[in-house]
């Protein structure tokens, strides 16, 4: 018979997320709900030109200093080049490729065993919460670390 203790290090699962941030969660759901009925208007109230990024005019998103690293920030050449997309190859040099990456239209679908199924566009969802910057230390197994801004919600 397998008799399982738990150590002192080890938390209870209701004790791995602060319950304040667990229930953030709702917002995110009722933002998102909230995008998806935007997407029932006219398209002449939603036109827009193709060629611009509605996202642009977001960034920079305010710095949130509670992230952050003592260290300087990974120069954007390197950040931005050395990366293993290996959705699209395993050349080190793909980088060049997946800028030819279409991100728009964009949409995510909440559908399945759910109350209320539905699919947002990503424009929508990026306009619904304030974003904000964080700055991160990324550490990878392959040996390699970065310190890179990241912006979301």
């Amino acid at each position: 018979m397998l008799i399982k203790r738990k150590r002192g290090w080890e938390l209870p699962d209701s004790k791995a997320t602060p319950e304040s941030n667990y229930l953030q969660r709702r917002h995110l759901v009722r933002a998102m709900g909230l995008g998806a009925a935007t997407l029932a208007l006219p398209g002449t109230l939603l036109a827009q030109d193709k060629n611009a990024d509605p996202s642009a005019k977001l960034y920079p998103a305010k710095r949130n200093d509670r992230y952050g690293v003592p260290t300087p920030m990974t120069a954007e050449r390197l950040a931005t080049t050395y990366n293993n997309f290996y959705e699209f190859g395993t050349d080190k040099s793909i980088w060049r490729d997946a800028q030819k990456l279409e991100v728009r239209p964009w949409t995510i679908k909440v559908g399945g065993m759910v109350e209320k199924p539905f699919e947002v566009d990503i424009d929508t969802l990026l306009t619904a919460m304030p974003l904000e910057e964080r700055v991160y230390r990324q550490r990878c197994v392959e040996t390699w670390s970065m310190i890179v801004p990241w912006s979301g919600f």
